[in-house]
């Protein structure tokens, strides 16, 4: 397939990208510095804003697909209206460009606890990244209205992150999948993953259809 990648660069999105490359598919990659992706083949670079709806329009115009693993920035002071500015402009340039097909990966803060409860809103929830979980939980609720898109939100599992012990497993291949409650480990703690087989159930929701119009949530 022809598919678009937005964030590339970052964390996950570079194990999308690898992911992607290694099945074969054509990306183009929109990214706001050419010089920190390296030319490889299979990929076109795209310097864009994902700020400009234009810009994304252009740049996803033609493909089979848009994949996003956006994120304004852990460390950005604006980094709630940032994050859902840049995912509004996204969305706005996708549906512009008559792109049906667009998967997201979102935050594991808006899985559901209990009843009623998400995550980002339980007393134990680190303050320090909670305006960007509470963007990304805006940005679910916004795509749950969207009508023209067939759109796939992935909540990564709640002990994914970069340091994480789960990272040193690189790409096994293997993963559980869930819907909207986090999923756990036998012993009762918080599931994890890497973010190569993150990367490896975004890319199979893609080629197999799955998941469309809902979120799902993944784990070892």
């Amino acid at each position: 397939m022809k598919v678009a990648l937005i964030g590339a660069t970052g964390f996950v999105g570079a194990a999308v990208l690898q992911e992607l490359v290694q099945r074969g598919h054509e990306v183009v990659a929109l990214v706001r510095d050419p010089a920190k992706l390296p030319a490889q083949a299979g990929v076109q670079v795209v310097q864009a804003d994902v700020m400009n709806a234009s810009a994304v329009q252009q740049a996803v115009r033609g493909t089979q697909a848009v994949l996003s693993a956006y994120n304004a920035g852990w460390a950005n002071p604006n980094i709630y209206d940032d994050f859902l500015r840049g995912s509004a402009a996204i969305v706005q340039g996708v549906k512009a460009a008559g792109v049906a097909r667009y998967l997201v990966v979102g935050g594991a803060g808006s899985l559901y606890v209990a009843p009623g409860v998400q995550l980002v809103d339980t007393p134990q929830f680190p303050a320090a990244i909670y305006p960007g979980a509470s963007a990304a939980r805006d940005m679910l609720t916004q795509l749950q209205e969207e009508e023209a898109l067939d759109w796939t939100l992935l909540s990564p599992a709640v002990g994914f992150h970069a340091g994480s012990a789960a990272q040193a497993r690189g790409r096994t291949g293997q993963y559980r999948t869930g819907s909207d409650a986090p999923l756990m480990q036998d012993d009762g703690q918080v599931g994890d993953i890497s973010a190569q087989d993150l990367a490896v159930a975004l890319v199979d929701a893609l080629e197999r259809q799955l998941h469309v119009r809902q979120r799902f949530t993944v784990a070892y």
